[in-house]
């Protein structure tokens, strides 16, 4: 008896992690994340393919790699009921950090007037993809993963 409880508690512990290393998880998986989603836009564009359409496609591309890696490597211990409706909510969740993100971005590059000036749009990119991050994060955490 005492074999099958210590066989069932580590798998229980390893399964939940706590905020700090799920956020660690998050940062590394957006990070390659972001590098898909780059590398795939920069790839179409050399090809030749129009600029609405490999920013669509990388897009999609890099977030359902997140969605996918996030789910089973960093929200693993979360209820993971309906996988639609999951799927759906994090849907909308990168939508609404898309227009978070650009839409800071957007917001400073205007009041800085920034346009030709690269460590001003670097600054301004960073802030707004940090913010969209967080936001990211925290939904995806409490809302789409939660336990």
């Amino acid at each position: 008896m005492a074999v099958a409880e210590s066989t069932v508690e580590p798998e229980a512990s390893r399964k939940r992690l706590g905020v700090f290393h799920q956020l660690i998880r998050f940062v590394v998986i957006g990070g390659g994340c972001a590098v898909i989603d780059a590398g795939t836009y920069s790839l179409m564009l050399a090809l030749g393919w129009p600029i609405w359409l490999s920013r669509a496609i990388s897009f999609i591309l890099g977030t359902s790699t997140s969605y996918l890696l996030n789910r089973k490597l960093t929200f693993h211990g979360a209820n993971t009921g309906n996988t639609t409706a999951k799927a759906g909510a994090f849907a909308l969740v990168y939508i609404v950090t898309f227009f978070v993100n650009w839409g800071t971005n957007q917001l400073l590059t205007t009041l800085t007037h920034a346009q030709g000036n690269s460590l001003l749009l670097g600054i301004c990119w960073v802030v707004g993809q940090g913010l969209g991050t967080l936001i990211n994060f925290v939904m995806l955490k409490w809302v789409v993963f939660r336990e």
